[in-house]
């Protein structure tokens, strides 16, 4: 009997039939709600695309209009002639490297490339190493980066001057004269000469010489001119009539002239100044036996040994004063421009290399000292490799950069010497712009600017992503 007694359980059980088994084996998912779901993540995926190119096409329209048409529109031009019209083929490149003038552009530039940011590197390297531990160097840096704030045409403008062929306007100059005056004896009368009626002659060489030779106890008269007024120097006093000296040579050199007229050849008047420093040499037989220079009224005297001698005026008397280096001439004119840019972009160099320099781990360049290094040895074998990613994003910049320069060479070379400053952005306006201007040529150029900017925007991008995945 107990083995088929059916409890109140079973008899339920087998009337409502079997439980549904719960779990997530039991779930089931409903066709209708699966494909609500996928159908609200399309949509949603849709509205988001939508959203994303709304805010996108402005950008994309700018872009697109300043960027991909007047490429687009350079290359095709390209392929024209200068009315573009006619369709010319490479003819535009093939002048690129046949016209003498855009070859000098295409090496000038080159050059720029290689120095200029290699030069503007190592300088802002430099002074954001040695700045780093001294109390003033934020100063330093300040001055260093101040440049950075002044634009291309006044940096120009500033460097035009610097640069000017006169020691009194150009700084440069004035500087290079001033060390070369230093070291060298300057002439004292330049362009100064005799009249026919004065007893001195040429005597070759820019030298000048008595015409008989001097005798003891007979003054001598030196006199000259064509030394302007405000040449003389600042303490040459009245000349003074040369007089008779006792066993020696005697005499006196002075400026032969009056200002406002009315004095006489050959002759000491009352305003006719002393050339003071004028070096006098007696010469026998070809060789100088005494030498002297004039006082400040202009009298000099020899000793007895210059008796029966030729008073000679040495030519470095009267020779041209050294007027510095012409820095805008057509051998220095592309150097000194790149001196210019340094000068601009080393502090933006400088800032970007210590920004680096103070993320660097400190406990390896002391365990660097600790271990024996100097300092030149922590320098070049730790501290550049960990710079090496800062002075890659420095040296790479700057070469985008001077491929594009153009202000600087256009206002500091002059006008004779701008062909030998040219730079394919220099060239690129002139051949577009300028008085025999060529549109097909000036695109031909604009390409050849993009293809050499784009490998060094390749290497950047691959290194901000080899960077990124770090």
């Amino acid at each position: 009997m107990t083995g088929t007694r059916k409890t109140a359980a079973d008899a339920r059980h087998d009337t409502e039939g079997p439980r549904p088994r719960s779990g997530p084996r039991s779930r089931t998912r409903s066709p209708s709600r699966s494909g609500a779901r996928t159908e609200a993540r399309t949509g949603t995926r849709t509205r988001r695309t939508v959203t994303a190119a709304a805010f996108l096409l402005p950008a994309l329209v700018l872009l697109g209009a300043l960027v991909v048409y007047p490429i687009g529109y350079s290359v095709q031009r390209s392929f024209f002639d200068r009315s573009g019209e006619s369709f010319a083929g490479l003819d535009n490149y093939v002048t690129l490297f046949t016209d003498d003038t855009i070859r000098t552009a295409v090496r000038n530039n080159l050059i720029w490339v290689v120095v200029a940011p290699a030069v503007a590197t190592a300088l802002g390297l430099i002074f954001a190493v040695l700045t780093e531990r001294v109390r003033w160097g934020t100063a330093f840096k300040l001055v260093v980066f101040m440049p950075m704030a002044i634009s291309m045409l006044a940096a120009g403008i500033i460097f035009r001057l610097v640069y000017e062929q006169d020691p009194d306007r150009g700084v440069a100059n004035a500087v290079w004269v001033g060390v070369h005056d230093t070291f060298a004896e300057s002439s004292g009368f330049p362009r100064a000469r005799p009249l026919p009626v004065h007893p001195l002659e040429a005597a070759g060489g820019g030298a000048y010489v008595t015409k008989a030779p001097v005798r003891a106890g007979e003054p001598v008269a030196l006199p000259l001119i064509g030394v302007p007024p405000a040449r003389m120097p600042g303490d040459a006093r009245p000349a003074r009539a040369p007089a008779a000296s006792g066993g020696g040579i005697s005499g006196t050199a002075w400026l032969d002239f009056t200002r406002g007229g009315g004095g006489k050849p050959n002759a000491v008047d009352p305003k006719e100044l002393g050339l003071k420093g004028l070096r006098i040499e007696a010469v026998k037989d070809g060789e100088v036996v005494a030498r002297t220079t004039a006082g400040a009224d202009g009298t000099f005297t020899l000793p007895a040994a210059a008796d029966g001698a030729v008073l000679r005026l040495p030519a470095s008397n009267f020779r041209e004063q050294y007027n510095g280096v012409a820095w805008l001439g057509p051998h220095l004119v592309t150097p000194a421009i790149i001196g210019s840019y340094v000068w601009m972009w080393a502090g933006f160099a400088m800032v970007l290399i210590a920004a680096g320099l103070a993320g660097l781990p400190r406990d390896v360049l002391e365990a660097a000292r600790v271990d024996g290094a100097n300092e030149w040895q922590v320098f070049r074998r730790i501290t550049v490799p960990l710079l090496g990613p800062v002075l890659g994003v420095v040296l790479v910049t700057l070469m985008i950069n001077v491929l594009k320069v153009f202000d600087l060479v256009f206002i500091i070379a002059p006008g004779s010497a701008q062909d030998d400053a040219n730079v394919l952005a220099l060239q690129l306006y002139r051949s577009s712009f300028g008085t025999d201007a060529d549109l097909g040529v000036g695109s031909a150029i604009a390409v050849l600017l993009l293809l050499l900017v784009l490998p060094v925007m390749a290497v950047n991008i691959r290194r901000m992503r080899r960077e990124n995945r770090r």
